[in-house]
This record gives structure tokens, sequence and C-alpha cells, in this order.
């Protein structure tokens, strides 16, 4: 979410001047200068508060408001919405609450009807997410929902000649449901049929999972053959040299390593579940194996190992510059801004 906020802010900052109101000490407070020190149109306000309906965040949104006579609000999260309803009470604000993530309760008790009342625009990153939206989320008399896809990066990468062995790739937190584990567990098909093979999981551990995951990490007679790199800043170097990408993750709000492996050329995996059925449904050019299906897994990445299936990769990067441009998702946000 922090991460998706800097990426917008940055996006929109030629055209408006850019306010990142955030929590006091927390992620984009501490790592502002790192992502914005060459951008004079983006400012910083950091609020203290302790829980989500705050009297402090509601006294200084409000101070916010009228010292820069802000009139356009993206806000990204939840929880905090109860006290921005209050932040914006006699004010004319075109409010866009963008969501980037499966909610799974309903909201629409009548509380919650209040404070999502003042919603102009519900802006959902792909499909998936918008219909859950749509079912989750009660919808003021003046709100609109809108489907606004997230641009994905354009990694340049040099693709090097075949590799000494098969490399495989999986990028993104470690974290449960994620997809690292029935990645491994698809790994024993390529030891049994004698395909000797290195497997690179990028990304850092979520909080509270390390003990559990190391646990089953180390129970895999083949786990030198599994490199846990940890959080990198280098995931084009690890594209550049990887052949598969196995994502089976059991959902993601958008899944945007995933196209990233895909525009890069990488014979890419998914499970069939959420935003990786869109992304069949637009055209991309990948193997969908049925959702938890760890052999149908195995099998699907036996046949990609043997290149039994060829990708069309130049289509693939055709649709993604279509659907997932930065252009494409610049203008339709200036679309819906005052």
């Amino acid at each position: 979410m922090e991460i998706d906020a800097i990426k917008l802010a940055n996006k929109l900052s030629p055209y408006y001047k850019v306010f990142l109101i955030t929590k006091k000490n927390g992620f984009i407070a501490q790592n502002f200068d790192n992502y914005f020190s060459k951008n004079i149109n983006v400012s910083l306000e950091a609020i203290k508060f302790k829980s989500s309906l705050s009297l402090n965040i509601i006294k200084k949104t409000r101070d916010i408001i009228i010292k820069n006579s802000i009139k356009n609000v993206i806000f990204f999260g939840a929880s905090e919405l109860k006290s921005l309803y209050f932040s914006f009470l006699g004010f004319d604000i075109n409010l866009i609450v963008r969501h980037g993530t499966t909610k799974s309760t309903p909201k629409k008790d009548w509380f919650h009807r209040l404070i999502y009342s003042k919603v102009n625009y519900h802006v959902s990153i792909c499909k998936h997410i918008q219909k859950n939206v749509d079912y989750i989320i009660p919808f003021g008399k003046n709100s609109k929902s809108k489907l606004i896809y997230s641009s994905v990066k354009n990694i340049n990468i040099v693709k090097k000649e075949k590799n000494d062995k098969l490399t495989l790739l999986h990028t993104g937190r470690i974290a449960n449901g994620k997809g690292q584990i029935d990645a491994i567990k698809a790994c024993s098909i390529l030891v049994e049929n004698n395909i000797d093979f290195i497997f690179y999981i990028v990304g850092g551990f979520e909080k509270g999972y390390e003990t559990e995951f190391l646990n089953f990490y180390n129970t895999i007679e083949y786990r030198d053959k599994i490199i846990l790199v940890g959080f990198s800043n280098e995931i084009a170097r690890y594209l550049e040299k990887s052949d598969i990408f196995i994502f089976p993750s059991y959902g993601e709000g958008f899944g945007n390593s995933f196209i990233e492996a895909v525009r890069s050329g990488l014979d890419c995996i998914s499970y069939s579940n959420t935003s990786f059925i869109e992304f069949k449904e637009i055209g991309l050019d990948f193997e969908i194996v049925e959702d938890k299906n760890i052999e149908k897994l195995k099998e699907t990445l036996l046949k990609i190992s043997k290149k039994e299936v060829i990708f069309d990769t130049e289509r693939n990067k055709n649709i993604i510059n279509d659907y997932f441009s930065e252009e494409k998702e610049i203008k339709e946000y200036l679309r819906i801004l005052k």
C-alpha cells in the first residue's frame, strides 16, 4: 500500500502539487527523502496517531486541507477512513478511495454506509477487485466504481544465452499463501526427472512467518538448489538470468511481480484464482493451473522445463504495453481529478 502511494504520487506530481499525508514514523515518513529528494512537487505531512478513529488525524487533516486549499484526496487503505469522514465535513472534497487488496468482510452496516457516503470514486486496480468492492463496500448516492489498472514498469533486461542449468524464480514477500512453499514442493518433479536446476526466491519475510517457513525449508532434501536471496532492489538481475517464473500464489490483488515476469519474457506459471484469471482473459500467454493443485503444478513445471510448451512472448509484451502503461494510468486518474 505504501509503495503504491509513493508510485502514484510521483506519477501525478507533474500535474498537481501532491501532499503525502501519512503516519508519523511510518514507512513513508521514514523513507520520504529516498523517494522524493529530487521531486519538489511532493510534500510530506506526517501525523501522529494510535487508533484508526483519531481526533489528531481529524484536526491535523483539516488544518492541512485549509492551509493548502486541497480539493482532491486519493485514499490508500481502509481503517483511517473513519477519521477522514469527519476531517472532510464542510469541505468540497473530491474523495477517491483506491482499492488494491481483496476484502473478505462486508462493510454495509449503518456506520460504514455513513463513512463511505462521501466517496466520489472507488478505484479498483483490476476487475477481480472491482467485483469484490462492488459486493463488499457501500456506495453513496454519488459514488462511482472505476477500473484503473496499475501500470507496470518496463524493466529493460538483456536475456543471456541458455543457462547451464534450469533457473527458476519467485519474487515477493515470503508469507503464508504467497506461493513459495507450493513452488518448492513442485520442484520435486525436477529432481525425480534428473533435471538440474537452481531456484531463486527473492523477497523478505513477513513478520512472524520466518520460523514456520524455515522449518519447512529445512525438511527439503534438495534445499541446496533453492536460494533464499532475501529482499533485493535488483529484481531485473534475477529476471535476466531466469527461465521460469513459478508463482502459485493463493490470491493476489493485482500481481505486479507476475506481470513484470511475463513482460520480461519468462515462462510463467500461476494458480487459477483472482487476477490471474483476468490476465488470461485479456490474452496473456502463460500456464494457469487448477488452484492449489500441487500435482498439476508439478506436471506443468515439467512440461515447461522440457520445452513442450512455447509461449508467445512478443504478444505478451504488446498486451502489457496496451493494458498496463503508465501513460494510460495517469490519463485515467486525470479524468476524475478536479
